[in-house]
């Protein structure tokens, strides 16, 4: 598993790159076994930059805590490589360090929670209807707690 940590805000206190591949993995590793070869790059913001790629991408006003590009890549390409590149995961350090204390949440298991919501994003989960966001929920519950983080709803 390559990760492409990329920090480009001084906003917040984020956890360790080591703490982000941490996560990352045992995502992974919950959904299947064959990401061995996989990258994808996590990128730590601020919220000017989050707003404008939520407003061009989602057309949503605002900032948010978390977006995920997933990589597509045509088949007759993905055939002749042998890494896959799963996309990008930006997490906004000002929004993610608010929510965290408006919430009342300890700070890492909050970058821990969206960082393995970002992750399944990736993966192609999705939360649109009831059903998938229950689907998709209960993955990040078994996932954070099998690291050590109670469940986040």
């Amino acid at each position: 598993m390559d990760i492409n940590f990329q920090l480009v805000t001084a906003s917040g206190n984020p956890p360790s790159e080591n703490d982000f591949g941490i996560w990352v993995t045992a995502a992974l590793n919950h959904i299947a076994e064959d990401f061995d070869s996989a990258s994808l790059c996590i990128r730590i913001v601020d919220e000017e930059e989050i707003t404008e790629l939520n407003r061009n991408y989602r057309n949503k006003d605002g900032s948010t805590n978390v977006l995920s590009f997933p990589q597509q890549i045509p088949d007759y390409i993905s055939e002749f490589t042998k890494e896959k590149s799963l996309g990008d995961i930006l997490l906004c350090a000002p929004v993610v360090e608010r929510e965290a204390t408006e919430q009342k949440k300890e700070s890492t298991a909050h970058w821990a929670h969206l960082t393995v919501h970002g992750v399944l994003h990736l993966l192609n989960y999705d939360h649109e209807t009831s059903d998938e966001a229950s689907h998709m929920e209960s993955l990040e519950i078994a996932i954070l707690h099998q690291l050590g983080f109670a469940n986040p709803y």
